[in-house]
Order: structure tokens, then sequence, then C-alpha cells
């Protein structure tokens, strides 16, 4: 088992300092949670500590194990500074990419509602209040309506984005590592397990559908992936000056 590198063990600490903290000031996940960027509880540094807050239990313990089991090995071959910057920038890329499917979601069923009779200062002051009008439900597809809900209301915690990017960059530099999913026992290359788990998330994010459970952001786990693919294909392609990070 390797050894918890410095970096991944401050992150831990920083995590699992963040969850027990919103167990004792459950407002706290008010104010750091990702929030749509139109809500009247979005605030811009929320891009960066949404990453650090978790829903319940299980999902900080998931996200830890695989931050310890990949980011450990990530930061051993590049170093700390250099898997800080990876880590926080595909957490950054996730929350943005997160909140444009968000923006799409509720703009298609905000013109939806407004070619039907409703008008566009009634549907805020009426989310605003935290309500929602019933006649949008026979309105929108139930899909629509979740999503248009859901993008308003629902904001995104955890570190899952980010965590996306590091299997991301550790299929790109150990392919033949062999991987298994708690749900299929069998040893899968990281070439093969990565790609599969983001296609099984996109699908997830474009039909409604999850085997993960209900309240999955998968969007944010697809856009931590894409910048995290980025990143490395960029710097393979340009050789990064490893000195840069010293």
């Amino acid at each position: 088992m390797m050894q918890i590198t410095p970096a991944v063990k401050q992150l831990l600490i920083i995590n699992i300092i963040c969850f027990v903290g919103t167990q004792f000031v459950p407002q706290a996940e008010q104010v750091l949670a990702l929030h749509y960027f139109e809500s009247q509880s979005f605030r811009p540094w929320q891009f960066l500590t949404y990453m650090f807050m978790h829903g319940n239990l299980m999902h900080i313990f998931f996200n830890m194990f695989a931050l310890y089991s990949f980011g450990s090995a990530l930061e051993h071959f590049w170093g700390s500074k250099k898997f800080v910057f990876f880590y926080i920038s595909c957490g950054l890329g996730a929350g943005i990419i997160h909140s444009l499917v968000n923006y799409y979601h509720f703009q298609s069923g905000m013109r939806v509602l407004v070619e039907n009779g409703d008008t566009v200062s009634n549907i805020y002051d009426t989310l605003k209040e935290g309500k929602y009008n019933l006649g949008w439900e026979q309105i929108l597809s139930p899909k629509g309506f979740q999503e248009f809900i859901s993008s308003y209301v629902s904001p995104a915690v955890g570190a899952s984005g980010a965590i996306y990017g590091l299997l991301t960059a550790f299929a790109f530099m150990f392919p033949n590592a062999e991987l298994m999913m708690m749900f299929i026992p069998v040893p899968i290359k990281a070439k093969y397990f990565v790609p599969v788990l983001v296609v099984i998330d996109l699908i997830s994010g474009v039909t409604g559908g999850s085997i993960f459970g209900g309240n999955v952001a998968h969007f944010a786990h697809v856009g931590g992936a894409l910048i995290g693919f980025i990143m490395m294909w960029y710097w393979k392609k340009n050789s990064f000056n490893d000195r840069r990070w010293n």
C-alpha cells in the first residue's frame, strides 16, 4: 500500500474538517455549496468551496478513499505543487461545466413555460420564494420538470469532479493498472475502466437514470474527467518542464 503523500494528506484533512464542521453548522453548506449562478444564494467562491463539501458519510468516504488511492500515486510522480494545481483545476472545471449544463436545462424549461403563457419575472419570483407552480409539472415533461427545478434549487457538493480528473490522469499514466468496480468484481485495466465509468456518467446525465443513486451531479463528473483529459494531453504533447513546479 502506497504511503500517503503530503498534499493528499492536507486535502483529506481539509475535507474532513469541512464535513465535520457542516454537521455542527449546517448553514455553512448553504454558503459554500455551488448554487445556480442566477440564484440569490450563489457566490463566486462556491466554484472552489463546493469541492470541500459533502452530502453524507458515504459520499465523503468514497471520495476520500479515491483521493488517497489515486492521488498519492500521482503526487508521488508529479510533486505536490503540480498535483494540487491539477486537482483544483479539475474541480473548478467540473463546477463550471456542471453550471453550464444547469443553465441549458433551466433556460430550456424557462422557454417552454414562457411559450405556454408564464412570464420570466413570475418564474424567478416563484423560485426565489422556494416554491414552484404545480402547473409547470403538466407543461414540462417529468424529466424536463426535474431538470428545470433541480438546476435552480439543488446545489452541488463534493470532490467527485476533481476525483474524476485524478482517475483520468491515472489512466494516462498507468493504463495497464487493474482496477475494480464494486458491482463488477473483475479486474479491468485503467485505460478501459475510466472511459467506461465516464460514459456511464454521461449516459446517466443525459437520460436522467443512474446506477449510482439519486442526487448525483453526473455532468460534474464528466466535466472533471474532460478537464483532466485536456490537461494530461497538453502536458504529454508539450513535455511540461517539471522544474516549473519545484
